[in-house]
């Protein structure tokens, strides 16, 4: 039964997320400020899953200017938990293939958010010179998943060196952030417990050269490590005491 509400309940907000949202984005097509805004919307999701969220950020991040960000990437929960990171003047940087998910890809695209073919090697490799051209020509920062790909539960993933390359390249500090494991939440499940998404220090890049590029993503990954562990740890003493 409670499955069979939030089915109810997702897909009334994605109809009207479409509807409205759509609607809303084609005012100003493909403006940074929509991610933000949906971002948002999409955390506040949470609550209708039964998840207590715990957004830590520094009372400055919205203020902070230019970064790449990099988060965990671990299943369709992200949508409803790691968005409420999303701070203002930031896109994401997703596949290609999300534009086909219906009512959602359209929107992510016309809120201005970054489409890669990660099967096209050179073509993705062509996207992050994009990525760096934008950033170096605006003030817009830009959220990419260096894992690549969804760990469903495996912890955390090796990283890709894109997110990287574009950092170094764009010479922006890199600000990861790490969601709690939600491989343990269920759909069926009135009280899922909670969920901590914590924004770290930004990580420099200052006179960092292409070689210096993995062992970058080796450091951003063990810092990501440490804390997603520490975090889990939290959470499981937060739900033995509910």
């Amino acid at each position: 039964m409670i499955a069979l509400l939030r089915v109810l309940a997702i897909v009334i907000f994605a109809i009207v997320m479409f509807v409205f949202g759509c609607g809303y984005c084609l005012l100003s097509p493909r403006n940074p400020k929509h991610v933000f805004t949906f971002g948002r919307l999409f955390g506040k999701m949470s609550r209708v899953f039964g998840i207590k969220l715990d957004l830590r950020v520094p009372d400055d991040a919205y203020e902070r200017g230019q970064h790449i960000y990099i988060a965990n990437h671990q299943n369709n929960w992200d949508l409803f938990t790691v968005s409420s990171a999303v701070t203002p003047k930031v896109v994401t940087v997703g596949k290609k293939s999300l534009v086909w998910v219906p009512l959602f890809g359209q929107l992510y695209w016309l809120t201005g958010n970054i489409l890669i073919d990660r099967a096209n090697r050179s073509k993705a490799k062509g996207t992050i010179d994009q990525i760096i051209d934008k950033m170096k020509g605006s003030d817009v920062s830009a959220w990419i998943f260096p894992e690549g790909t969804r760990s469903r539960g495996r912890g955390l993933l090796p990283f890709k060196t894109g997110a990287f390359h574009a950092a170094v390249g764009a010479h922006l500090p890199i600000i990861p952030v790490v969601c709690s494991s939600t491989n343990h939440l269920k759909f069926n499940r009135w009280d899922n417990g909670h969920v901590i998404v914590e924004m770290l220090p930004p990580v420099s890049v200052e006179g960092m050269e292409k070689d210096d590029i993995r062992e970058l993503a080796n450091d951003c990954r063990e810092k990501m490590r440490l804390k997603l562990q520490q975090l889990d740890e939290e959470v499981r003493e937060l739900n033995s005491r509910a």
